[in-house]
């Protein structure tokens, strides 16, 4: 049975090539349904708007989450309410940083 832990270990591998963190640390990820069809549901955010690398963080999240047996779609919906900042990060992402 797919679990919001899968989802979520595999989440950490999904890096912003930027700073060379997961998403997860990163505090990008909002929200996180599962749906009893296997429909997975990520509402997540990005470090500013206008970031250049967007398409490819979101295809990442997408392809990464898609490849988990059991998966059979992946809605990720991109919003900026509330803007990210630093402080969502976890202590792990502050370190790797320097922060």
């Amino acid at each position: 049975m797919l679990t919001e832990d899968d989802v979520k270990r595999v989440l950490k591998t999904a890096v912003d090539p930027e700073f060379g963190v997961s998403v997860v640390d990163l505090g990008l990820i909002y929200d996180l349904k599962i749906y009893d069809n296997n429909k997975v549901y990520i509402k997540m955010t990005l470090t500013t708007p206008t970031c250049p690398l967007a398409n490819v963080i979101v295809a990442d999240v997408y392809q990464k989450v898609k490849e988990i047996p059991d998966v059979e779609d992946v809605d990720i919906e991109l919003t900026f309410d509330p803007l990210w900042s630093p402080d969502m990060m976890t202590p792990e992402a502050r370190k790797l940083l320097g922060l």
